[in-house]
């Protein structure tokens, strides 16, 4: 077997495996054909980064933390001096190999976002899209992105939002702040897998700012998003809709934090 059909069958498995047998969604085949072509994603996310905090750290020393199967990483290395990504799942790391990420197009180490094996100010850019809210320690995590980004530099952080109407990996209209047992009941009657959701943390604005300012970080902006709430296609559109407009709640949060 060819690089490439490994690499699009080692794609394919895992993706399935996520979105089939982990999460139970029913048009999984989609996320997956999807999934074949994240580096068309991840150049998007690239360009809104580049908006809101500038060219300088996109030509500098990139750490995406939570990478997955490498995609942000490889677009990231067409402009960066040095683009790292790190991952805990060692499936995903395999897959970042097979992208030949050490060839010239970024490289990866296999460990936690608690304990980055990089020294001190290492990076100008910290990325971490949609990974923080599986970390065992919000506040470790945190302190270890701020720990290897230099003076100066900038940490980048988007996540779910708690009090959104809508769980981003299951795909599936959310009651803010549910509580885990109500939430494995609600999944069972949807005829959902419950597993993961023991992984999964609803994080708030207000809770990652504790965690950056004890982190020494206090230059914080919270960006709205470029994403629309999913919820907001749903027959309950016009309520949920009322809701973010009149809460001023995003659906995401997106954090620029800037290191003295």
């Amino acid at each position: 077997m060819s690089a490439d059909l490994e690499l699009q069958d080692r794609l394919r498995r895992y993706y399935t495996t996520y979105y089939r047998d982990v999460l139970g969604i029913p048009d999984w085949p989609v996320l997956v054909d999807l999934r074949g072509q994240e580096e068309r994603a991840e150049s998007a996310r690239l360009e809104r980064l580049r908006r809101l905090i500038g060219d300088g750290p996109l030509h500098g020393r990139i750490l995406n933390v939570g990478c997955g199967t490498g995609g942000f990483t490889i677009v990231a290395a067409e402009t960066a001096a040095l683009s790292v990504g790190i991952d805990a799942d060692p499936n995903a790391v395999d897959i970042c190999a097979l992208k030949h990420l050490d060839a010239g197009r970024g490289r990866f180490v296999r460990t936690a976002a608690e304990a980055l094996p990089f020294a001190e100010g290492t990076f100008d850019l910290v990325y971490c899209f949609s990974a923080i809210e599986h970390v065992d320690s919000v506040e470790a995590s945190v302190r270890e992105m701020v720990r290897v980004t230099r003076p100066g530099g900038v940490v980048y952080v988007h996540t779910p939002n708690a009090w959104s109407w809508y769980e981003g990996h299951y795909k599936l209209l959310w009651a803010p702040f549910l509580p885990r047992t109500l939430g494995r009941l609600y999944l069972r009657l949807r005829g959902r897998p419950t597993a993961y959701l023991a992984t999964l943390r609803r994080l708030t604005p207000a809770g990652l700012r504790r965690a950056f300012r004890a982190a020494g970080v206090m230059a914080l902006a919270f960006h709205g998003g470029d994403d629309r709430p999913r919820e907001s296609v749903g027959p309950f559109r016009g309520v949920l809709g009322l809701y973010y407009r009149l809460s001023g709640v995003s659906p995401f949060i997106e954090i620029v934090a800037r290191k003295p």
